[in-house]
């Protein structure tokens, strides 16, 4: 790498080229911190045991309704008055939100409307309704979105959207499982199951509306988990042809450092793009753009400290393959 190429990008030099962190010394207090984040996760999405969502926000895709985006600006709007506005329609579970925000089309204050139609109502009937009363109240205003759901298509989309999640996360296992065997495979399955659950967890505490993007969000999410799970994986799998007397505690604190650079590099890279779609992509993609970051933190942490962890403790059987890394001089010999 010439001089040039070495400090066009100063900052990349905060990361360490070779680092030496024990880190399967803290395995197990990790471990139990990931475990009891797990179970966390599991309760707060399950709990109420309610369908189709539990604990989730589930957004218009999956629970039905309609849904209305305006621009209001620049008016003030009374947000209590609103509400008893379009209940005087006869519609229920009315919620606006958004009042005073910018909306990211035109920087204006922006409102979200969203309200569910009575079975014996017809809710394009009733969102045409809503709309004339609305300009009506208010004066023109912008109707930038209008979504309407109804109850048997939204189920059939959490269906769908469940069976993506459970055939993806099959698929990949049982790539996983043919690609490196038992331990490893056990080691990466769990690491993937952790992942999602957490992600789950993240969407049910801070209330995140749960749509097809999350769903979106969870499948990017598992690829991404897989692919830096194998990275470490891969070069466990090397270094155990390398070393076949290294303790494996040792063997696995090699491994993670010969790859720590490249995994937060990887990491940070995704994280800056993210960031930004985060700040200026809107609502429709500040739900994904928040999961997905977080996705790649707790795909980092699975990787070091549920993945690589397993296979110490389940123990592998080293093969008596050939040394595929070649000695180079007297030093590497030494």
């Amino acid at each position: 790498m010439s001089t040039e190429t070495k400090g066009f990008w100063p900052l990349i030099k905060l990361i360490p080229i070779k680092t030496n962190f024990r880190m399967m010394r803290w395995a197990k207090p990790f471990a139990l911190i990931s475990l009891i984040l797990c179970i966390g996760s599991i309760v707060i999405t399950v709990v109420p045991l309610t369908p189709p969502c539990g604990g989730l926000n589930c957004g218009v895709d999956f629970k039905g309704g309609t849904l209305l985006e305006i621009n209001t600006a620049p008016k003030v709007v009374d947000q209590k008055r609103l509400v008893d506005l379009i209940k005087s329609y006869g519609v229920n579970d009315v919620q606006v939100q958004g009042i005073g925000q910018p909306n990211a089309t035109g920087g204006q204050t922006a409102a979200n409307i969203r309200f569910m139609t009575p079975e014996n109502a017809n809710p394009a009937q009733k969102m045409t309704e809503i709309r004339a009363a609305l300009t009506k109240e208010l004066g023109k205003v912008e109707f930038t979105r209008a979504d309407v759901v109804g109850p048997s298509i939204s189920g059939e989309l959490f269906n769908k959207g469940l069976l993506a999640l459970v055939l993806g996360i099959g698929m990949m296992m049982t790539y996983i499982w043919f690609r490196f065997g038992r331990s490893f495979g056990l080691g990466a399955a769990l690491a993937l199951l952790h992942d999602v659950i957490l992600t789950f967890g993240l969407f049910a505490l801070t209330d995140m509306e749960f749509t097809l993007t999350a769903v979106a969000a969870i499948l990017t999410i598992i690829g991404y988990s897989v692919n830096d799970t194998i990275v470490v994986l891969d070069r466990v799998r090397e270094n155990l042809r390398k070393y076949k007397k290294m303790p494996m505690q040792e063997l696995l604190d090699l491994s993670i450092n010969e790859t720590f650079s490249r995994t937060i590099m990887t990491g940070v890279t995704g994280l800056m793009a993210l960031t930004v779609l985060a700040v200026y992509g809107g609502e429709a993609l500040f739900g994904f753009s928040i999961a997905m970051i977080f996705g790649i933190v707790v795909g980092t942490w699975s990787s070091f400290f549920i993945a690589a962890p397993v296979l110490m403790w389940l123990g592998v059987v080293r093969g008596d393959e050939d040394v595929e890394v070649q000695v180079l001089g007297p030093a590497s010999r030494a």
